[in-house]
């Protein structure tokens, strides 16, 4: 456990508070064989005491130095037993205490104290002095088995508050997944089923008209536009069925069958985007009655999968309005690479007064703000609005 920068400087305030008092107390420092023992201690205290604030992470010299300062410390415990050397032994008492297993740190402590009393015997300390210190060594060495006890309670507690966010976060993970799947299955009651209903009326108008004596260009044009929209019907119906795997999060499990493309219109892969925007294109001409251009400028290279479908549902989006808002208006469809970006611009003239189709209010109106959704999701913008008598979707993804 990595020691706080403020603990590291009161342990050298402590040690350098030790050096430039001790020589001030008697026996004088270095005077007589009690003095030059004095000095001799000290300095092999001071020394171990820097060793070992800068072992942190070196646990061998670590203790290595804790020990020779408890065996230094505590014989200038005792040899200067009314002076501030007792100091280091504390420090020694309570470090090992906090750091060290419950046995090693009695050893260390033992050792110290051990030091101090045969220094103070030696020295003639007195018997108040080596019982007080004695007592004063033991205690820091409970106090700091204390702060040890104290660092595990909080390292479990940490561990414990750790696996309870995990599990609120996985509680959370389900419901939301419930909640996916109860959308999924509110998705395929309103819309599969209402898709299928429509694809089953769709079959039985052809029905009715191929069984018609007279088949004109117009019944002939009718019966075009019911296979079209059967088409399309059968294919909403494919994708809704794969975006409700994808929902429940049950593709990996159970993967379908690539959705068929109908006139071009399928999910376009990696290098495919241009293509499938150019039969994209000749479809909505087809099945309506304006010219849709479509043009390409620079060189095509392929854009990721979210990307590339980002790009075919907003010229989908923007083909289903222009047909809505202003029909029979030629619509241009350009799709642009350039160095850093791809751009996507589809482009009308903006509906005369009163020249709506009867189709401008259907639909909920999200369109293009799923859309932007999908872009942002894309890394890219879209805007949308009208500019030089021209309504324009523009799509910009970035490399």
């Amino acid at each position: 456990m990595a020691v706080p920068p403020a603990v590291s400087l009161v342990r050298f305030a402590v040690v350098l508070m030790v050096l430039v008092t001790v020589p001030l107390f008697t026996p004088h420092f270095g005077r007589g064989a009690l003095g030059v023992a004095i000095a001799a201690t000290l300095g092999v205290a001071a020394v171990a005491s820097v060793t070992w604030q800068f072992s942190e992470g070196r646990p061998r010299l670590w203790l290595a130095a804790l020990v020779v300062m408890g065996a230094a410390g505590g014989a200038l415990a005792g040899l200067a037993s009314f002076s501030t050397a007792v100091a280091i032994s504390f420090m020694v008492a309570i470090s090992a205490g906090a750091r060290l297993p419950a046995e090693a740190s009695l050893g260390v402590t033992a050792e110290t104290v051990a030091a101090f009393l045969v220094a103070g015997i030696a020295s003639g300390a007195p018997a108040a002095a080596m019982v007080g210190w004695t007592a004063g060594l033991i205690g820091m060495w409970a106090f700091g088995l204390t702060r040890r006890a104290y660092l595990f309670r909080a390292v479990e507690a940490e561990q414990a508050l750790e696996q309870a966010r995990r599990a609120h976060a996985a509680e959370t993970q389900a419901a939301a997944l419930g909640e996916r799947a109860r959308i999924a299955r509110e998705i395929h009651d309103v819309l599969a089923h209402a898709l299928a209903a429509v694809s089953v009326n769709l079959q039985a108008a052809e029905g009715l008209l191929e069984a018609l004596p007279d088949k004109g260009p117009e019944v002939a044009r009718i019966m075009e536009c019911v296979e079209r929209a059967s088409a399309l019907t059968k294919e909403g119906m494919t994708e809704t069925r794969r975006a409700i795997l994808a929902l429940r999060d049950d593709d990996a499990l159970h993967p379908g069958p690539p959705a068929p493309d109908h006139a071009g219109t399928g999910q376009p892969g990696r290098g495919q985007l241009a293509v499938r925007l150019r039969a994209l294109a000749d479809e909505h001409g087809a099945a309506g009655d304006a010219t849709v251009e479509f043009t390409v400028t620079g060189t095509p290279r392929p854009l990721g999968a979210d990307a590339a479908l980002t790009a075919f549902r907003t010229a989908q989006e923007a083909l289903t309005n222009a047909r809505k808002h202003a029909p029979g208006q030629p619509v241009s469809l350009a799709l642009s690479y350039a160095a850093d970006s791809t751009t996507l611009l589809v482009s009308n003239p903006l509906p005369t007064p009163g020249g709506a189709g009867q189709l401008a209010r259907a639909g909920a109106g999200y369109g293009l703000t799923g859309l932007r959704e999908r872009a942002a999701l894309a890394g890219g913008t879209l805007t949308s609005g009208p500019s030089n008598g021209q309504w324009e979707v523009c799509l910009r993804l970035p490399m």
